[in-house]
């Protein structure tokens, strides 16, 4: 799965019509509501659905395996899509480091997603707001499995017994690991009954268990948020340098279009970050069904997504504190001009007096 942004924000309905007028182009979409085979309350998934479109493409090869002719890009209304690719594998689970080394990065891969995201691009335009595909990518592998030749043995069980190459897995190497890279690695095994298991880590993760499309789907919105987050934080650093120049700039440099238009844009970007960030966090709601959310919340450590969360709302507060002051200071010389003004007034009152 890789992940893009494409615009500040997309109206999911009009691209779905959009998408529908051009039937003929071969893309399926249709919107997405979270699976769930468990008991769980119905209002817990989406705020808004995403458009899930399925289309026909080139399979692209990765070692000596290729991807189904089928890919899926999915699109979230805070201007993200995730295009996921199918590898159908089958053989002992000592041959999946390999293949996890192969996707690593791979680089075939990030040429043909981004050609995806850019072609769904031009096809909703109309439906995007501030249309751009940016060059952030974020990637993810999920290793799924109906089932694991282990007999009678719960999952969790046989993961414990095969830490090492569960480590080689999802951390894509082939090379021995050290036992203290195991144990990190494969810290976080969440499971649901005895035939169902998740290894999360913060490359892959490990999902075996007949119903794992809804876990699937967390995985790919943790990801997508990662992009979202490492987006908003490059916006605010770019947000940081620009106030902080404006800091260095005479006061009544403000009075002119350039300095006015500098404070207009320091305000944008700080109102854009924060609806982004608002947004994104408000997209996926699991409360009440307590597996996915502990899936969530493992998915989210691993990838350092609360981290991230502080860095940008710290760097709201920086933004804000010193757009206050470049405002105040803006407000302190219009006031002082305002008294030379009223001085002179007087003045000229007194002048005036003096020569009738």
């Amino acid at each position: 799965m890789l992940a893009y942004d494409v615009g500040f924000g997309i109206n999911l309905d009009r691209a779905e019509e959009v998408l529908a007028a051009q039937a003929g182009g071969g893309d399926r979409a249709q919107r997405e509501v979270l699976p769930h085979s468990r008991r769980s309350p119905r209002y817990f998934g989406y705020r808004p659905s995403p458009l899930r479109i399925m289309r026909q493409a080139k399979s692209v090869h990765v070692a000596d395996r290729e991807t189904d002719a089928m890919v899926t890009l999915t699109a979230f209304d805070f201007g993200a899509v995730s295009i996921a690719y199918t590898i159908p594998i089958d053989g002992p689970v000592h041959a999946l480091p390999q293949l996890s080394e192969a996707l690593y990065e791979n680089a075939q891969l990030l040429a043909d997603s981004r050609a995806h995201a850019g072609s769904l691009l031009d096809l909703i335009r109309a439906a995007v707001l501030k249309p751009k595909l940016m060059p952030f990518v974020e990637d993810y592998v999920v290793f799924r499995g109906k089932r694991l030749e282990c007999g009678a043995q719960p999952i969790e069980e046989y993961f414990e017994g095969e830490r090492a190459i569960i480590a080689a897995i999802v951390r894509a190497e082939t090379g021995p690991l050290s036992r203290q890279e195991i144990t990190d690695a494969t810290r976080t095994c969440i499971s649901y009954s005895p035939t169902d298991a998740a290894v999360i880590d913060w490359n892959a993760a490990i999902l075996i268990g007949d119903d794992m499309e809804d876990a699937q789907a967390v995985l790919e919105f943790a990801n997508v948020e990662l992009l979202e987050m490492r987006f908003l934080d490059d916006q605010l650093d770019r947000a940081l340098e620009t106030a902080y120049a404006a800091t260095g700039v005479a006061p009544r440099a403000f009075w002119n279009r350039k300095g006015m238009a500098t404070l207009r844009d320091i305000a944008g970007l700080q109102m854009d970050s924060a609806l982004l960030f608002e947004t994104v966090n408000n997209t996926l709601k699991l409360l009440g069904d307590q597996h996915l959310a502990r899936i969530y919340r493992a998915a989210a450590e691993q990838l350092h997504i609360p981290d991230w969360d502080a860095s940008i709302i710290r760097k709201l507060g920086t933004l804000e504190s010193i757009y206050a002051k470049l405002i105040d200071r803006q407000s302190t010389r219009r006031m002082e001009v305002l008294e030379w003004i009223v001085i002179l007034l007087i003045a000229f009152e007194i002048v005036t007096s003096f020569q009738h």
